[in-house]
């Protein structure tokens, strides 16, 4: 009986985009200047939405080559915004990156509110 497989498993290797969500989440959760909802993880902005449509505060689209990345921040008063924004644009590609092996071709931020410490 023959076991060479030089030490790689067989099968394939499936990550959700659920998963994929919790990672950019906790990522851009980790940067300083990121509004955090104790509760709830990032913190969103309330009231009625623009459209009838709710749109959740992180999205991922997958294809088959590279995920793309949509999020939704709201800041804390006292940062500059366009540093926070760069700043989760970098830590949540190498986390995800990092995690899953799935590369990153994008990481959309953007701050849709500014709150007090």
């Amino acid at each position: 009986m023959d076991n060479n497989n030089n030490g790689s498993a067989a099968g394939s290797l499936k990550v959700s985009a659920n998963v994929l969500v919790s990672i950019a989440e906790t990522a851009a959760a980790e940067v300083e200047g990121v509004a955090v909802n104790s509760k709830n993880g990032l913190a969103i902005v309330g009231g009625a939405p623009l459209s009838s449509k709710i749109i959740p505060p992180i999205r991922v689209k997958l294809s088959s080559d590279a995920a793309v990345i949509d999020i939704s921040i709201v800041t804390e008063l006292g940062h500059k915004a366009y540093e926070v924004a760069k700043a989760v644009q970098e830590h949540v590609k190498s986390s995800v990156q990092n995690m899953t092996g799935i590369a990153v071709s994008k990481v959309n931020v953007k701050i849709v509110g500014i709150t007090g410490k």
